[in-house]
């Protein structure tokens, strides 16, 4: 009886059906990074805009409101960010494996009916199965 087993030399993301998991990527930091400094953009055009209608003619304490509401912006959504693009990031990755998934299945199933044995096989095992 021949067994047909799929294996991932690229990446060893599996042995013997156990799934390593990598740590925290470099490319999630990225991400974090990216929105954090998009939020802080969206903040400080706000600000200044806000400092630009009541600071006539009072240049230096604009320009310290304006930073120090930059600098608050970075501590306050440093964390929040980085727990949603982790969160996002593990979600895209589920979501590539399922897509991997899927197309050996379909790889799989276009080989089995090229392969009346293997077609077999795979009759059998879902007669064990059930």
């Amino acid at each position: 009886m021949s067994r047909f087993t799929f294996t991932e030399f690229a990446g060893a993301s599996s042995f013997n059906g156990a799934s390593v998991v990598a740590p925290k990527s470099e490319a999630t930091r990225t991400l974090a990074g990216l929105m954090l400094a998009g939020v802080m953009a969206a903040m400080l055009v706000v600000a200044d805009q806000v400092i630009d209608n009541w600071a006539d003619g009072h240049l230096l304490l604009g320009w310290v409101a304006l930073w120090s509401v930059v600098f608050a912006g970075l501590a306050f959504f440093a964390r929040p960010l980085r727990k949603i693009t982790m969160a996002l990031a593990a979600s895209v990755d589920r979501q590539m494996k399922e897509a991997a998934q899927i197309r050996r299945e379909e790889q799989m199933w276009a080989f089995a009916n090229r392969d009346p044995r293997v077609m077999e096989e795979l009759r059998a095992a879902v007669a064990r199965a059930s």
